[in-house]
This record gives structure tokens, sequence and C-alpha cells, in this order.
């Protein structure tokens, strides 16, 4: 069994993780510069401005709504289940239920190594 932050030849590799809290965690499917997970965020949840160096993020609502946010460019998706939208490297992005409700969601991220750079709000 594998401690938080270990890694296997078939993990994503990870510089940086982002220092957040969420309802849930499923990982659905992972290799070296690809990971698929379910993430579920509880009422007042989020997962704060960030941007990855070099992996693109693509989100598929299951339950919500949900928002997407961008900066540069500036951009709002609200995304109802079964909905979806993609955000490239190095873009600002924050994810949150909408009106700071719970939501649920896919998100795939990859290809490349992962990092987590937090961006101010």
């Amino acid at each position: 069994m594998l401690g938080v932050g270990e890694a296997t030849a078939r993990s994503m590799q990870r510089r940086n993780r982002g220092d957040y809290t969420i309802a849930d965690r499923e990982l659905v499917a992972e290799g070296a510069d690809l990971c698929v997970q379910v993430l579920s965020l509880a009422a007042g949840q989020c997962v704060p401005w960030h941007y990855h160096s070099g992996i693109s993020d693509s989100f598929v609502c299951l339950e919500g709504p949900m928002v997407v946010e961008t900066r540069a460019p500036r951009h709002v998706y609200r995304l109802l289940p079964g909905e979806r939208c993609a955000v490239p490297p190095k873009t600002a992005h924050y994810v949150h239920g909408e009106a700071n409700g719970p939501c649920k969601f896919l998100i795939v991220q990859g290809v490349g190594v992962y990092d987590f750079v937090a961006v101010g709000a």
C-alpha cells in the first residue's frame, strides 16, 4: 500500500499538489503522464485559483451545476451534468459549485508532469 505522495512507475509524476480540502477524491485511472479522477466538492468548498505549467484540465460535470472560472482569457464556464470544458496549460482557473453549492465532476489531467501553482484570488 502506498502512502500519500508516494509514486509507482505507473503513477503520474507530480511536482506539487495544492493544499485544499474537498469532500471526496476517487481515482479512476492513472498513468505516467495522465490522471483521471472524480472530485466531489461539498457546499462552500472549492479548488482555489491555480494553474498547471504543462498539462491541461478537462472537466465533465457529473452533479451540479458547477463553475470553472479562468483568467487570461477571462471566462466563466457554467456546467450542468453532462457538459464539459477544458483549461489549457498556464491558464489560471478556479472551480466551485454554483452559488457555493455542492458539485461532482470528472477531471482528466495531462499529458505531462502535474504541478499545482497557486495564484492569488
